[in-house]
């Protein structure tokens, strides 16, 4: 399923139908009254934009600003910003895997783009600011919620291809701080600070060694939509509850995220998943640091209340730094 926020489908209904957001907000209620509750906001959201004329999904080339998690046949152009390492790994059943992956940028966004096993030795012909295009790459969502562009078997990356020029690459915004209170359900690149009250104990969930994705085990094997049957690996997941003063809000940390709070190694925190006792001490620490987050806020629709995923996490945020946005805040006001 393509996933597109419904900040995202107002902004798309606004710009093509001329309509305020008010009166496509207005229209979404009648809708949901109307069905008494059946569909949710963004459902409600598709079928007025779907009763409009709207096209909520463009086709062809797309820029990057446009590409959706779940697409399955993007092609996009964008300028090399970012090149990572190659990383190798082995996989339970003893097998050699690796992945590789670096960003491209345009005029109006930005997307990492994923190569595995032998496509990842691509890289070595990659150099930043040439041009790349690539055709009949899948789009999926990574653990931040954003979409990123994973190469298959029948994609193409062409290097340089020839008519295509980008000048001008998208800046990365600043993320904006707010207070708690005033986080909104669409929010994005928003930024935290905050004081950790509560921890939770990490969750471990089985994973593909390949892609990443989480698996579900079926019959006595653990199955891959992408890669099949598979010998899982384990990734995980740590909640804490963050108070800046205005209110509180539950704070998601995955993988990356959860390491760089709580400064451990991959190897470390998996041997919690064995001796849960022993996160206790780790657990008793976290509680009054502060902490300075950047990420989305994501409803819950189980609990009816705002969560926020983390994406960045500043575990030691800078006094002088956040004394003198005090300062600023302060002139502004004067």
């Amino acid at each position: 399923m393509i996933k597109i926020s419904y900040e995202d489908i107002i902004s798309k209904i606004t710009e093509k139908s001329g309509l305020s957001v008010e009166d496509i907000n207005s229209k979404i209620k009648e809708k949901m009254d109307k069905l008494s509750g059946l569909i949710s906001q963004e459902g409600a959201a598709h079928i007025i934009a779907n009763e409009l004329g709207v096209k909520l999904f463009e086709e062809g080339k797309l820029k990057i600003k446009d590409i959706r998690a779940g697409m399955r046949s993007v092609e996009t152009v964008g300028k090399i910003t970012n090149i990572y390492e190659i990383k190798e790994f082995q996989r339970k059943d003893g097998s050699a895997g690796k992945v590789a992956s670096f960003v491209i940028s345009d005029e109006t966004s930005q997307v990492r783009v994923v190569l595995w096993n032998d496509q990842a030795d691509e890289l070595k012909n990659l150099k930043l600011d040439q041009i790349i295009k690539v055709k009949d790459i899948l789009a999926r969502e990574n653990n931040l919620g954003n979409p990123e562009l994973h190469m298959t078997s029948n994609s193409e990356l062409i290097i340089n291809p020839e008519g295509e020029k980008i000048d001008k690459v998208a800046e990365k915004q600043k993320p904006a701080r707010k207070k708690i209170e005033e986080l909104a359900e669409t929010d994005t690149n928003v930024e935290l600070l905050g004081t950790i009250v509560q921890a939770f104990e990490p969750r471990f969930y089985e994973v593909c060694p390949d892609c990443n994705k989480r698996v579900r085990p079926k019959d006595s094997a653990f199955v891959c939509n992408t890669h099949g049957n598979i010998t899982p690996k384990f990734a995980y997941v740590m909640n804490v509850i963050l108070d800046d003063g205005s209110s509180t809000i539950r704070t998601v940390f995955f993988r990356n995220q959860l390491a760089n709070l709580l400064k451990m190694e991959e190897p470390d925190i998996l041997k919690f998943k064995d001796s849960p006792g022993d996160f206790q001490a780790i657990k008793d620490g976290l509680l009054g640091t502060i902490l300075k987050v950047v990420g989305r806020t994501s409803k819950n629709e189980m609990f009816d209340r705002l969560e926020f995923i983390a994406q960045l996490v500043f575990p030691d945020p800078d006094p002088d730094q956040e004394l003198k946005r005090l300062e600023e805040e302060a002139k502004a006001i004067e």
